[in-house]
């Protein structure tokens, strides 16, 4: 009788319908949570698409950007001259662009823009100390734009390295030497070096040294190249050309030449009258004489003897001389 009731139908079917449900149960939860999962992924698949979206409009902006700050800068009678400082503001402005565009791709892949700042604000004594390199270099540039010891275009010489300005950016100074080469400087090494700014002005002075031997009119020398000076057409007549004695060498005398001429004209104009001045000193029969070389042997026996040996000779004769005299 027991036998039976344990397994009669009702007795079996409410432990059947209780896992029946649990499984039901679990069923939903799991596919609640795999539609929750798809709806996140879709999210993030849409969110990613339109970052991707911000990224590329934010490239184009910021070189949109660049262009119309050339254009408007361009026109403005404090920067139209510069080269220098135009292209240093559009980079600034190209890079503001950017820097926007990037925080909103962030927004956009729900990166929260507080917790950013916040986390660069932790970070900001590491990050100095790690890029204090680079950012001496940005406070740099800045300071040479204000400053302006040179521009675009100009030839300076910066511990050493010298050319011609090229560009001038956040972070280095660009330079072509007379090779063509290209030469890079960081603009703190620039800030903190001397600058010597060849053509700064608009004038420059040559300085071209001859010699002359000890036997010549130094009076005419000086006339020669001061003609030589007068007949060149590149030449300034203010302030006029110089010539007087400079220095007085181991076997010549120099005679310095001084002449201002414009920035554009130094190299050829150097060139002409250092060959003017040559052929002028030949034609007036003025020495320029080489340089003498005087050679000190070393004291060796050898040498004493053959020194000695006509001191010796000359002594017999004079001997002789003095006994026939007697």
């Amino acid at each position: 009788m027991l036998m039976n009731v344990l397994h009669s139908p009702v007795v079996l079917a409410e432990p059947l319908a209780q896992a029946m449900a649990v499984g039901e149960q679990r069923l939903s939860m799991d596919a609640a949570i795999l539609a929750k999962a798809l709806d996140l992924l879709g999210d993030f698949a849409v969110n990613l698409a339109i970052a991707a979206i911000i990224f590329v409009l934010t490239l184009l902006a910021a070189r949109w950007a660049s262009g119309a700050a050339r254009k408007i800068l361009g026109r403005t009678r404090l920067v139209r001259r510069d080269p220098t400082v135009l292209a240093f503001m559009v980079q600034i402005v190209r890079v503001v662009v950017i820097i926007i565009g990037m925080i909103a791709v962030l927004q956009r892949l729900g990166v929260q823009t507080t917790s950013i700042i916040a986390v660069l604000g932790a970070a900001s004594l590491a990050v100095g100390l790690a890029l204090q390199g680079t950012l001496s270099n940005v406070a740099a540039g800045v300071m040479l734009l204000i400053l302006r010891p040179y521009r675009v275009g100009e030839s300076i010489d910066v511990g050493g390295a010298s050319g011609t300005v090229q560009k001038l950016d956040l972070f280095t100074t660009q330079l072509t030497n007379a090779n063509n080469h290209k030469i890079v400087i960081p603009n703190s090494k620039v800030l903190s070096d001397v600058i010597v700014n060849v053509t700064g002005q608009r004038t420059r002075r040559i300085e071209i040294k001859f010699t002359v031997g000890y036997g010549e009119n130094l009076k005419d020398a000086c006339a020669v190249l001061a003609s030589v000076a007068k007949v060149n057409d590149r030449i300034l007549k203010d302030p006029a050309p110089w010539t007087g004695v400079t220095a007085l060498l181991d076997s010549a005398v120099q005679i310095t030449l001084h002449a201002w001429v414009n920035n554009a004209d130094w190299w050829q104009t150097q060139s002409d009258l250092m060959q003017a001045g040559k052929e002028a000193l030949d034609e007036a029969g003025i020495e320029i004489p080489f340089p003498h070389q005087v050679e000190v042997p070393a004291k060796d026996a050898k040498f004493a003897r053959v020194v000695m040996a006509p001191l010796q000779k000359d002594a017999a004769q004079d001997g002789l001389s003095g006994r026939g005299g007697e």
